[in-house]
């Protein structure tokens, strides 16, 4: 039976449900510092929020403004986040892109998605993360998560995440852009998993089609 998606109850009860967030995603939620935002996302990048947390926190002890990473030596930011996946690599984008905030952008982060998509390792999930997040702008941050979800219980039918942000872009009412992310992660990460999702627990069943 094809179900009728009512996106407004969808979005109402998940939020309803307050199902339990990771500590990553909350520590995501109360930064609202578009630099925080950006440096802890691609740490977060291939790797697991329980690796991901512990080694932002560390992060964190060096500094919290790009001049305390723009001539912070890679070894030593790589020996600190380790082990989040491409670890050195991601120690050297993190100084890059901190030494160009501080020695082109007057310490300032873009607040465009065109200019963000310029520094090296960020993609359009990061960029729309820092939009969202960190500057409180309207911008769809689309992950794992969001694309499963939204293509199982039936509101889209796209291949990739980049599909799925551009047919959210179409089709989800602007007010659920900032916060979209963030239920629909809690909610893949609690219940609407990968593999076996729990849908007899399921907040939102009477709106899936369970396109699997």
């Amino acid at each position: 039976m094809n179900k009728n998606i009512n996106i407004d109850k969808i979005v109402e009860l998940l939020k309803e449900a307050k199902q339990p967030r990771r500590e990553f995603v909350q520590l995501m939620e109360e930064f609202k510092n578009p630099y925080l935002v950006l440096i802890s996302c691609i740490l977060s990048l291939r790797t697991n929020d329980l690796t991901t947390y512990p080694a932002t926190l560390r992060m964190l002890e060096i500094g919290k403004e790009p001049k305390d990473f723009a001539y912070c030596d890679v070894d030593k930011l790589a020996k600190t986040i380790y082990p989040v996946g491409f670890y050195q690599n991601k120690a050297k984008q993190i100084v890059e892109l901190s030494r160009i905030i501080v020695e082109k952008l007057d310490n300032q982060v873009p607040n465009t998605i065109e200019e963000l998509l310029k520094f090296n390792g960020v993609g359009r999930k990061t960029a729309n993360l820092v939009l969202a997040k960190g500057f409180n702008t309207p911008a769809i941050c689309v992950d794992v998560h969001v694309h499963r979800i939204f293509n199982r219980i039936g509101y889209v039918k796209t291949k990739n995440p980049e599909e799925t942000e551009f047919a959210l872009r179409e089709k989800l009412p602007v007010k659920y852009w900032i916060d979209i992310n963030t239920l629909l992660v809690t909610h893949g990460q609690n219940v609407c998993r990968p593999q076996k999702p729990m849908c007899d627990i399921c907040p939102i069943k009477n709106y899936c089609n369970k396109i699997i």
